[in-house]
């Protein structure tokens, strides 16, 4: 097996996959859907033979909406009486906001009956809401991943691109869906049929689940000197508990006047105000996708007190935190009846 651990993949797939339903919640990522749905369908022309067969579920039965406004007409809804071999529930925009009882509810049923439960890009966070993936190790879009830490401590998080745990799966999103069906293909039916349906898309790097989401840093913010690259992983690494200069200076080996140089040089910033625009993003996105106080965001982003953090975040973005808490307040998604 090329990407599944030996040991693993011979215990994987836990029974055989044939049917699949995919639950499309309000605002899925149509790319993430695709990068998830086409794999099997081509598995089955590349094979000659109905490998796979799936359906669409919405919420309440009615036309799924994509962020980009495509809209999916679905064969069943939530609550119906289906028992796929897999599942996979796609999201997308902020999943924090889906906040419905009756769709988590009906997820256990399903989980109880057999069914695999696989998270697509903001997918993760409702299948851990629903209780699904307590000591599961799983992965989810680095977008979502400081307020999914924050809620789920009990899952096992990691920034990989996707992860296969027993009866559990889930993919960062984009097309970190295809290297994922890739990787079931291959589990069910060879390397041979898995690479020939990952060639039909032109994807002719397949990766590995356990590699990175985000681009590394020299490519991210196009810096070549290796040792700032240290230094800026480094921080990026240590938000709550920050990094002194003189630590980050003896991390790369020089002084700290030599340090904010290449700092003035490489990134037009000097050290605190880097580390200060790391923790304001992590703080927006803290805010805008979890349950936490203005303090305790504060706190996780390594403020002293909620009201310097204010301040920052007002100097940075324009409005106070406050703000972005009434904006992004999670409304209630749950259907009418």
């Amino acid at each position: 097996m090329k990407l599944l651990e030996r040991d693993a993949a011979r215990h994987w797939p836990p029974r055989p996959i044939r049917s699949i339903g995919v639950l499309l919640l309000p605002g899925y990522s149509l790319m993430s859907y695709a990068c998830a749905l086409e794999p099997l369908r081509a598995a089955n022309v590349l094979s000659g033979r109905k490998l796979y067969e799936w359906k669409h579920i919405s919420i309440d039965g009615k036309p799924a909406q994509a962020s980009n406004g495509v809209q999916i007409l679905p064969d069943n809804a939530v609550g119906d009486p289906i028992r796929p071999d897999l599942l996979l529930v796609c999201a997308g925009g902020n999943p924090a906001t889906f906040d419905d009882a009756r769709t988590f509810g009906w997820l256990r049923q399903v989980a109880r009956g057999g069914t695999i439960v696989g998270g697509v890009s903001g997918g993760t966070y409702v299948i851990a809401r629903a209780g699904l993936l307590r000591g599961k190790r799983c992965t989810i879009h680095w977008e979502h991943v400081p307020a999914f830490v924050e809620e789920f401590p009990d899952a096992d998080l990691t920034r990989s691109l996707f992860e296969i745990d027993g009866d559990r799966i889930s993919c960062s999103g984009g097309i970190a869906a295809l290297d994922m069906l890739h990787a079931i293909i291959e589990a069910e039916h060879g390397h041979e049929l898995a690479s020939d349906v990952v060639e039909w898309f032109l994807h002719t790097h397949v990766r590995q689940g356990d590699g990175p989401q985000r681009m590394a840093v020299r490519e991210r913010l196009s810096v070549g000197d290796p040792k700032l690259v240290r230094v800026l992983e480094k921080m990026e690494a240590t938000l709550e508990d920050l990094s002194s200069r003189e630590s980050l200076a003896k991390l790369a080996g020089v002084s700290v006047r030599q340090l904010e140089r290449l700092f003035k040089s490489h990134l037009g910033r000097t050290v605190s105000a880097h580390y200060m625009e790391l923790r304001l993003r992590r703080a927006r996105l803290l805010i805008r996708q979890s349950a936490l106080s203005v303090l305790e965001v504060a706190v996780a982003c390594g403020f002293v007190s909620a009201s310097h953090f204010s301040r920052a975040y007002r100097a940075r973005f324009g409005h106070p935190p406050r703000t972005e808490l009434r904006v992004h307040a999670r409304p209630n998604l749950r259907p009418a009846a």
